[in-house]
């Protein structure tokens, strides 16, 4: 049981550092002009889909590493499962309040914790990003064989 509980938090820890190191990284190529629309704080297109993919990556990056520890499939989907409802989840207030900030106009420079709290996503990217995750996670577990798999053989 405790593999289950510690390659749980793995996954979702390794997906949390994969997403922070690659967004950054991103971030500091693309610049503020590259992440965003002219003057505003809505992501560019460029940005949705580095977006979309390095979550993707992250993803099976975290349910690989989940499977590695936990030894489980069961584990690996329970981890997809969470964070597709805590995705969702996040997405509904955000999806209320995209309107809110949508008028606030970026001049000058941007630090990174400044794109990360003014961005505005489409609704389209908020609730497509944890469906990819899920799946993400699902597909990076599948990468490994359960142990029920190798103890029947």
């Amino acid at each position: 049981m405790a593999k289950k509980i510690i390659g749980f938090i793995a996954g979702y820890i390794a997906m949390a550092i994969f997403l922070f190191v690659t967004f950054t990284i991103l971030y500091m190529i693309l610049g503020a002009d590259g992440s965003f629309k002219p003057s505003s704080f809505h992501i560019s297109t460029t940005w949705a889909v580095f977006s979309i993919i390095l979550t993707f990556l992250g993803a099976i990056d975290g349910g690989l590493v989940c499977m590695l520890i936990a030894k489980h499939k069961g584990t690996v989907l329970v981890l997809a499962a969470f964070v597709l409802i805590v995705g969702i989840s996040s997405a509904i207030p955000k999806i209320s309040t995209t309107a809110v900030g949508s008028d606030q106009i970026r001049v000058g420079y941007v630090s990174n914790i400044q794109a990360m709290r003014n961005a505005i996503q489409p609704i389209s990217v908020l609730l497509i990003n944890p469906v990819i995750s899920a799946v993400g996670i699902f597909l990076g577990g599948s990468l490994i064989k359960s142990r029920k798999k190798e103890d029947a053989a």
